[in-house]
């Protein structure tokens, strides 16, 4: 049951990042979510309709000998707390200790040493790599994560926090995500030898439970920071491609309810290089659909005019 309700979050959540705040639940699943999440939920009818999810209409609740808010409420307070219908106060969570902000120092400041790009490339994996607070964020037996690729490359692609597979190798997007993002990467004409991956993340944020990823807090992010910086100076790259919504909050706007509708496609700058945001691979995996596809290509072909890369008809084409 738990990898079901972990799908549900995330479905939510990719509706969220496309501005739906209010969904229809079949009653037979909210029955089960309520067994296993609030044994006393109250009760909520819900309209039935067969229109698309955007068009659906709003949750109706009502309150009989209300014991705890409803699922749906809690589901939502988890994902924005200005979204729910109900109470104003998000449900308990458990807190994980990187939920914590006063377990983590102040943001490194990074001098990078003279020499070779290799040389302070080698020198700032081994500063992060060792970096005793981000070693003390990941879990027994996981791993910092840093970033890959040429030193040399145009671009750099920027992801978000690091997940299950990422923390067993240390090494961003090597799971179903980067696998993705690879043949994005082919599709555009690039080997992932040819750009540069890196995260806003050095480790995947403890979510407090055994499964299922949680985005970075404010103080995790701007922990963070310093060191992807560092890599930007490295690398100089020409174009930055910000893969999701928490890269963009680290890159382009800090602001919470600035949905990636609202950035991507559009050019933003980082440190004083171009950016582009457009959706996480991830996002792809979980909305299989043209529209969404067409999107993220779209976002590609600017970066590939921006690096003044050939576009073929059959590259313009593609997705459509």
């Amino acid at each position: 049951m738990r990898s079901q309700v972990e799908a549900l979050v995330k479905e939510l959540e990719i509706m969220k990042e496309e501005g739906i705040t209010h969904v229809s639940l079949d009653p037979l699943l909210l029955e089960s979510l309520e067994s296993v999440l609030v044994p006393r939920a109250s009760e909520v009818s819900y309209i039935e309709t067969d229109e698309p999810a955007i068009a659906r209409k709003p949750l109706q609740t009502r309150s009989r000998n209300r014991a705890g808010p409803s699922v749906f409420e809690n589901v939502m307070n988890e994902l924005d707390p200005a979204q729910s219908r109900g109470s104003r106060k998000s449900p308990p969570k458990v807190k994980a200790k990187s939920d914590v902000s006063s377990v983590l120092p102040d943001p490194p400041t990074i001098h990078l040493p003279k020499g070779s790009k290799v040389e302070r490339w080698n020198w700032l994996k081994e500063r992060v790599k060792g970096c005793e607070t981000c070693k003390g964020q990941v879990k027994s037996g996981m791993q910092v994560v840093f970033g890959v690729g040429n030193l040399d490359a145009e671009l750099f692609l920027c992801g978000e926090a690091p997940g299950a597979d990422e923390e067993v190798q240390g090494e961003p997007f090597v799971g179903p995500a980067g696998q993705l993002l690879n043949k994005i990467l082919a599709t555009a004409g690039w080997t992932r030898e040819q750009v540069y991956i890196g995260n806003i993340m050095n480790w995947r944020p403890d979510t407090g439970a055994t499964f299922g990823n949680r985005p970075p807090t404010d103080e995790e992010l701007q922990f963070c920071l310093p060191y992807l910086k560092a890599q930007l100076e490295i690398i100089q790259p020409k174009v930055i491609l910000a893969l999701g919504k928490t890269a963009v909050k680290g890159l382009v706007s800090p602001n919470r309810t600035v949905t990636m509708g609202q950035v991507h496609g559009k050019w933003h700058e980082f440190e004083g290089i171009p950016v582009m945001p457009t959706y996480h691979p991830s996002y792809l995996l979980h909305n299989n659909t043209s529209r969404a596809k067409r999107a993220v290509w779209e976002d590609i072909l600017l970066v590939m005019e921006k690096l003044e890369k050939p576009i073929s008809e059959r590259q313009r084409g593609f997705f459509l």
